[in-house]
């Protein structure tokens, strides 16, 4: 796994129980350092003060939504690398399609396990190719 235990995590969720479900499951991955907000403005605030190695952020926020966090993110030069996976309630077609556009790194779907959330921040941070 090519992923750095390390590195600062920022969850973003405007219920405080899925930011301690999100927060317990990275920590049971390995992860030490995660902060969290409560939506994309207070998220935002906090990345421009820290520098982050991966946002999980929720779709579903007010007043600023994790959508909207990724785009602000995307064209922000110095957070615009930073690796961000949107999670949300809803499957549709068309919101997967507009993160990808966004520039989303990965996409979950409500409800899922350490298994499940361990894959995806995988699936960011693939393997250094051997020379």
């Amino acid at each position: 796994m090519a992923v750095d235990l390390s590195m600062p995590v920022l969850v973003v969720d405007d219920y405080n129980t899925m930011i301690r479900i999100i927060r317990n499951l990275l920590k049971q991955l390995g992860f030490q350092d995660i902060d969290d907000a409560s939506d994309g403005s207070e998220a935002l605030a906090k990345m421009r003060t820290k520098k982050y190695g991966l946002v999980i952020s929720d779709w579903n926020m007010e007043p600023m939504t994790g959508y909207d966090l990724l785009k602000e993110v995307r064209a922000d030069p110095n957070l615009a690398m930073t690796k961000f996976i949107m999670i949300t309630a809803e499957s549709k077609t068309e919101n997967v399609i507009a993160a990808k556009k966004a520039g989303v790194n990965n996409y979950i779907v409500k409800p899922f396990n350490a298994a499940t959330l361990k894959t995806k921040i995988e699936a960011v941070f693939p393997d250094p190719v051997p020379a």
